[in-house]
């Protein structure tokens, strides 16, 4: 069956006196859950600059979480995880608007179950595939200059650093989200990395791949990544989750459940 490890780290930096970022995760208490459920883990990044960023993305996070606890087994990852997310901006909004302030917050997740993981994010926290020795990024960032590079519009060198944060997607700003997902296969020996900006704007995805392949293990994989970013950076929170595939269960699907492949 699915069997993986995890670690863990968020790290406010050397600027910010808080910490925006947070983290959480779900796994199963038994192999009939790991089946049935599996094992779920998601970041997210409180947008500075607004109210109470840190409470936008402690409501996303723990709304997911919550979210997965009850969710049915006959449900595919890809439409829980977008369901859950919007159910999750839907608090963020309400909250803010009883509140009367600004809330919104960055979300990336990755649900695990048998040998696939489904990914679902919007903002810019970043979820890495990290294979061999390479990191591939399975998300896309959601900000005003990532939109405008893939439309192949090139913004003025004076105008870039303005936009370079500024998303063009996250969870609490309006009523609904556009959450994109993807899917991938696992293999044994895989890494996946759930990320928030204060680590991808220091670290590139090579020396990210570098320090997980030669740490003897992913807490201080964890530990050298927040390192080096609060080294080169360290302006903004930085949170790190790591997950490593062990073993996978082999499956195909037939009119909507798994069978095992021998």
């Amino acid at each position: 069956m699915l069997d993986v490890e995890f670690a863990q780290l968020t790290d406010p930096g050397r600027v910010r006196e808080g910490n925006e970022d947070y983290l959480g995760y779900v796994l199963p208490g038994t192999p009939a859950e790991a089946r049935a459920r599996g094992w779920l883990f998601a970041l997210a990044d409180g947008v500075g600059g607004q109210d109470r960023g840190e409470v936008a993305s402690r409501l996303a996070v723990e709304t997911l979480l919550a979210g997965f606890r009850e969710v049915s087994p006959a449900e595919h990852h890809t439409s829980m995880l977008q369901r859950l997310a919007q159910t999750a901006n839907t608090r963020i909004y309400e909250v803010g608007a009883e509140a009367q302030s600004s809330m919104a917050t960055t979300l990336v997740a990755c649900a695990l179950r048998y040998d696939r993981a489904a990914v679902a994010h919007a903002g810019d926290s970043r979820c890495y595939l990290i294979r061999g020795a390479g990191a591939t990024a399975l998300t896309r960032d959601h900000t005003v200059a990532g939109e405008q590079a893939r439309l192949g519009v090139a913004p003025d060198g004076e105008e870039e650093p303005s936009i370079r944060h500024l998303l063009s997607r996250s969870l609490g700003n309006e009523m609904f989200v556009n959450v994109e997902t993807s899917e991938i296969n696992l293999h044994p020996g895989d890494v996946l990395l759930l990320c928030s900006d204060g680590l991808h704007g220091a670290v590139g995805a090579p020396e990210i791949a570098r320090v997980v392949s030669h740490s003897p293990s992913l807490d201080a994989a964890a530990e050298k990544l927040i390192a080096i970013a609060n080294q080169r950076d360290g302006s903004d929170n930085i949170t790190v989750q790591l997950i490593r595939v062990r073993s996978v269960e082999r499956v195909g699907m037939y009119r909507g459940r798994p069978y095992k492949i021998r």
